[in-house]
């Protein structure tokens, strides 16, 4: 399952990515390296920051010029793939190699550039009880990633050479499928050149403008959602969770909805972990019959790109009998339209930057 998550998450991207129209094409590669420091997010990972990790990332990237509307609003992103290699000169942490998919963003005369790159890594030294247990951070070989960079970016200075340098963050988790997952974060700097491919004349950007969107009406929506995950409690196993979602939502403009509703969590691995609780740890008081459901509410936003959409969520558990992570948890994902009302998605739940689980859902937008 944590397998098939992951992949399914790169297929969102990709088939978004896929549905853009076949014409013009105008494509670049760059290539960077980094080197950077590993972020104290969690004191549990200060063991492992003894050195500064380095690695390189390469891109295809294909250019928009405006064919669909949606281009414009966004001032013509790029749509790419990305490969990432990180070398955390750290026997205890090993290497990582991960494989995204990623859109660029520009920003003041195109000269600044945002990359939101999501995707699968994989790590050669995970965890292990017996030949690695000081990896903390990593509790799977698979693991989810996610990477931004801000760049100062100038194309073809030479012919279609040109040249990039900013900022990186390059995050790696498996979101709780299996303990440990204290993962960690790389700041980096990085810099590098970028090709253009076609080498032709600068390009002409169109402006097919947003239609006016009329006065929008609330919308139910109905979403299931779905996944495996474990505690804190290394081996204390991999458990089905399932989670029902009813919210409301309200169009504000062709980009932007505001959301409202509330969430059933049916959370196994609680069941495991206040037994073990009840038992192992009197001092915490735990009940051994306390439940395991949880409900909240939340309020969110939906950023839409194209028939994809980022959304948001903070919510507040209303129903809480057993403490875990504390009352406030938040939810970020990316979901992908089929049609009017049909939806998937796989978003991340967390409490702050403490991931719960990896949530693959589907539902109906009415």
């Amino acid at each position: 399952m944590n397998i098939l998550m992951r992949i399914i998450w790169l297929l969102c991207c990709f088939w978004g990515f896929a549905q853009q129209k076949e014409t013009a094409r105008s494509y670049t590669l760059d290539a960077s390296t980094y080197y950077g420091s590993i972020v104290l997010h969690n004191p549990d990972i200060s063991h492992l920051i003894t050195q500064h990790p380095s690695g390189a990332i390469l891109a295809w990237n294909r250019k928009t010029f405006g064919e669909e509307a949606w281009e414009e609003a966004y001032n013509y992103p790029d749509l790419g793939y990305s490969f990432v290699y990180q070398h955390f000169h750290n026997s205890t942490l090993g290497e990582n190699f991960g494989l995204y998919a990623h859109y660029n963003f520009y920003f003041l005369k195109r000269q600044l550039q945002l990359r939101i790159a999501q995707g699968i890594a994989y790590t050669t030294n995970p965890y292990d009880k017996e030949r690695n247990f000081r990896n903390n951070a990593f509790g799977t070989r698979l693991l989810s990633s996610t990477y931004l960079m801000l760049n100062y970016q100038k194309e073809r200075l030479m012919g279609g050479l040109g040249i990039k340098a900013g900022l990186s963050l390059v995050h790696y988790s498996n979101a709780n499928f299996r303990a440990p997952n204290t993962s960690t974060n790389t700041l980096a700097f990085n810099a590098g050149f970028v090709y253009t491919l076609d080498g032709g004349p600068e390009p002409v950007y169109l402006h097919p403008g947003l239609a006016e969107l009329g006065p929008q009406p609330l919308h139910l929506n109905l979403a299931f959602r779905f996944g495996l995950n474990e505690s804190d409690v290394v081996d204390s196993g991999q458990f089905p969770f399932y989670i029902v979602s009813a919210y409301a939502d309200k169009q504000l403009s062709r980009r932007s909805a505001v959301q409202a509703g509330a969430d059933l969590f049916l959370s196994n691995f609680l069941k495991e972990l206040i037994a073990f609780q009840s038992v192992s740890f009197p001092e915490l008081d735990v009940a051994a019959d306390a439940d395991f459901k949880r409900v909240g509410i939340f309020a969110g936003h939906e950023l839409f790109i194209n028939q994809m959409s980022i959304t948001t969520q903070l919510g507040y558990y209303v129903y809480y009998p057993f403490d875990f992570e504390g009352r406030v948890y938040n939810r970020i994902g990316l979901k992908r339209y089929f049609g009017e009302n049909l939806f998937a998605a796989i978003t991340l739940k967390s409490h702050a930057a403490k991931a719960e689980a990896v949530e693959f859902g589907f539902g109906v937008r009415l």
